[in-house]
């Protein structure tokens, strides 16, 4: 019960990054401030929420990227000056529609 409330909590804070970027290119993510750090701080506690699920739950879900996930969480709080937005815009646009597809099927 806890990783499927865990997984729920992960598919909230998807949703609320693509509510975020609804509508943003590139260059318009890159110039708002306010919606990057909104969007990076979901995309750390999707990171920070991995920690409290079970690890076999994690190794027979392998599909997901856990440890990418974590890892991100890492870079993005340890060096957070030195984070590539551009890589970041990336994950957003690309990789997040599929995690969430993926975690749906969870």
């Amino acid at each position: 019960m806890k990783n499927k409330i865990i997984v729920r909590k992960m598919l909230g804070y998807c949703e609320k990054i693509q509510d975020y970027v609804k509508g943003f290119n590139h260059d318009k993510f890159m110039s708002s401030t306010m919606v990057i750090e909104a969007s990076v701080f979901n995309l750390l506690q999707m990171g920070e929420l991995i920690t409290n699920m079970d690890k076999e739950f994690i190794e027979d879900n392998s599909q997901i990227p856990w440890k990418s996930i974590r890892g991100l969480r890492h870079k993005l709080v340890h060096d957070y000056e030195g984070v590539n937005l551009d890589l970041v815009w990336d994950i957003i646009t690309n990789d997040l529609p599929e995690l969430q597809v993926l975690l749906k099927e969870l």
